[in-house]
């Protein structure tokens, strides 16, 4: 697969779009979060560009998951800051979350590894409760943005079926319309594709992939290493709760600076899952 985005940036990683820095969408400082005395991110900053793809890789427990739900507030950090644009979203400092984030959430969504579809509803429903309950859209409103985005990820012939009724693949799919269908700004996606077959892997990256080509802003957890060097304009991993590397594909995957890089990258690369450069 050739590389599904380009993206400029400056020596410091700033996002460049026509001549200029572009400003960021979302802002993390300092963010700390401690379950009891087991402290899972540590002083973490970083920052997401609109039209970026962020893919964060690391091993299991690394604070991968973690930092996407501090970033939805679906976690309550420890400390630090999070910003959405210029509104301050979580500060320690402030005591706490900023309300509603209902309504954040509208703006920075969120899927799933698990799906969390409604399995009382079928397809439709599934996409349009979302719409009619936060967003107050009228029925024909809902429906319209509901086959939208059912139409877009190829699971518009399935709107009367129920989740049981549906694959993984197929449950994802629905899952990513659910949450395209509040129009957000920025779409986290928490390791969309690990409780997959590896079947059915495909079918969901390449709805992931056309989202990229299409511009939306995405910061990715995941385990495919292909197609995080292949679809992301940036990625980090992270270890032991820490950002140790954050640089385009093109060099972390080929050049990493740190050590630890060095070594999770080459496990897959010695397993096949990415080939080597060169």
């Amino acid at each position: 697969m050739g590389k599904i985005v380009s993206a400029t940036y400056d020596e410091n990683m700033n996002y460049i779009k026509d001549g200029r820095i572009v400003p960021p969408v979302i802002t993390v400082k300092h963010l700390v979060k401690n379950f009891g005395s087991h402290e899972v991110l540590r002083d973490l900053s970083f920052m997401v560009r609109p039209g970026e793809v962020v893919c964060v890789i690391g091993s299991s427990g690394s604070g991968k998951s973690t930092l996407l739900r501090c970033i939805n507030l679906l976690e309550t950090p420890t400390k630090g800051l999070i910003k959405y644009k210029d509104e301050t979203k979580f500060s320690d400092e402030a005591g706490g979350s900023s309300w509603p984030v209902n309504k954040y959430r509208t703006k920075v969504g969120m899927v799933f590894q698990s799906f969390n579809l409604f399995n009382n509803m079928t397809v439709l429903q599934n996409c349009m409760v979302g719409t009619r309950k936060v967003l107050k859209k009228d029925k024909k409103t809902s429906y319209d943005l509901a086959m939208k985005y059912l139409t877009k990820v190829g699971m518009a012939p399935y709107i009367n079926a129920k989740p049981a009724q549906l694959s993984g693949g197929q449950k994802q799919r629905v899952a990513i319309a659910r949450a395209l269908t509040m129009e957000p700004e920025v779409l986290l996606f928490d390791e969309p594709t690990s409780a997959l077959d590896p079947e059915m892997v495909g079918e969901v990256l390449h709805v992931m992939e056309e989202l990229a080509q299409e511009g939306l802003t995405m910061v990715i957890v995941t385990h495919e290493m292909a197609f995080a060097r292949d679809v992301s304009t940036r990625t980090i991993f992270m270890d032991g709760g820490l950002i140790a590397e954050d640089d385009i594909p093109e060099r972390l995957f080929t050049q990493p600076k740190n050590p630890r890089t060095r070594e999770f990258l080459s496990r897959f690369l010695n397993s096949g899952q990415i080939q080597a450069a060169g």
